[in-house]
């Protein structure tokens, strides 16, 4: 899969989210609400202006394929990732939401990046690159860790 591409879902991508949807649910009541929820973070993004859509649908394939035990949701009208006790751990929040001149990905504090008495919890994105995927990939892995 190419990773550094910021066109957007290949065709692939946008079924495999379908038939993912479907199976959950399939699944019942449980899986009918992360059904729900994946679909409301899709349809969410499908919203957004074409550059932050682009970023968006990045992050959102990186962080399922990262943190599959992330249930997508949204909060507060963002694409959000939350974890088994329902709290949302990250999210990506638009330029276009409140105008910002950068899309912003957000740590919440049920993520694990604690470092001493001061860390980051949220970055600035602009565009998308190999140094961008590989800084998300880790920061996802460590917010997941325990």
């Amino acid at each position: 899969m190419a990773t550094t591409r910021t066109d957007g879902f290949t065709a692939e991508e946008r079924a495999a989210m379908k038939e993912r949807t479907a199976e959950l649910r399939a699944e019942g009541r449980k899986g009918a609400k992360k059904a729900d929820g994946l679909q409301a973070v899709l349809d969410r993004i499908a919203t957004m202006a074409p550059d932050d859509r682009a970023l968006a649908e990045r992050v959102h394939v990186l962080v399922t394929d990262t943190a599959p035990q992330l249930a997508p949701k949204t909060w507060y009208g963002m694409p959000a990732y939350a974890d088994e006790n329902g709290k949302i751990v990250l999210f990506f929040q638009d330029a276009g939401k409140f105008k910002y001149r950068y899309a912003t990905l957000g740590f919440q504090d049920a993520a694990n990046l604690d470092d001493g008495d001061l860390w980051p919890t949220s970055f600035a994105l602009r565009g998308w690159s190999p140094v961008v995927e590989k800084t998300i990939v880790d920061l996802v892995q460590r917010a997941v860790t325990r």
